[in-house]
């Protein structure tokens, strides 16, 4: 049966520009449900801008932003604090508070908005570890875990309000081959056990080959191309043959534009 449900995530013409600086250019993508959906780019090419303004926390300066059909880009904050609550957020340095325990950190988004008993506030941060195999470590503090850890903690937390969009802000950045594989498991783990659309930004080409199911390389503010990184290995775009071969040389870093 096909769906007639709106898609998860649709960009129409987006454009940012800051400080007279173009950041995207009309870029148009649209993330089906259930996919796990990878952005490409080397380091300031506005990746991590783009996950922003699908959460809405920085507004666009042309186009539309739409999340499960509604457009955000004229939201009012109170509603798009209440659209955010399914959309997960997995921030690079994973964000956890420091003063306050792995357990209290995955419970802090429930206490913000949900009402639930002290029993059923523990019951659902030990299932919320367990899922994202964290079991036991409600006590431990930040500082006691690993960077791989650490980033599971923080998928535990982003999965607090049952989310059904999960936004991932280079995921394998600063973890080891094996940290990294762990990590890439899990988001697909996630994505067939609950149901998540996901989107990754991410420079880690390895990781995005085994994770995604398509990724868009953004440069100087568009996307070259969009598909699979199988089919994005075959094409004859120079800019794409150099940044998934990892080459020093080409149009990328021709005049040092990035």
């Amino acid at each position: 049966m096909t769906s007639t449900a709106p898609a998860p995530i649709e960009l129409d013409q987006l454009a940012y520009q800051i400080d007279g600086k173009t950041i995207l250019d009309a870029v148009d993508l649209t993330v089906q449900r259930g996919e796990i959906f990878a952005v490409m780019g080397r380091s300031g090419t506005g990746k991590t801008t783009l996950l922003r303004l699908v959460m809405g926390l920085v507004r666009p300066t042309s186009g539309r932003v739409r999340i499960n059909g509604a457009d955000i880009t004229e939201l009012e904050e109170a509603d798009l604090d209440e659209l955010r609550k399914d959309m997960g957020m997995v921030f690079q340095g994973s964000a956890l508070f420091d003063s306050m325990t792995v357990g209290e950190n995955v419970a802090f988004p429930l206490a913000e908005h949900r009402r639930l008993p002290a029993s059923r506030l523990a019951g659902r941060v030990r299932d919320l570890l367990a899922m994202v195999d964290m079991a036991g470590t409600e006590d431990l503090m930040p500082a006691q875990l690993s960077g791989g850890m650490r980033k599971r903690v923080g998928v535990a937390r982003a999965l607090a309000l049952e989310p059904q969009i999960m936004l991932y802000d280079e995921p394998t950045a600063g973890l080891d081959p094996i940290s990294a594989a762990a990590s890439d498991e899990l988001i697909q783990r996630l994505r067939n056990t609950v149901g998540v659309t996901s989107v990754i930004v991410s420079h880690d080409v390895q990781s995005l080959r085994r994770v995604s199911d398509r990724a868009a390389l953004l440069h100087r503010g568009r996307f070259l191309a969009v598909g699979p990184v199988t089919e994005l290995d075959t094409s004859s775009d120079p800019a794409i043959t150099q940044f998934l071969a990892g080459l020093p040389d080409g149009p990328m870093t021709e005049g040092h534009h990035q």
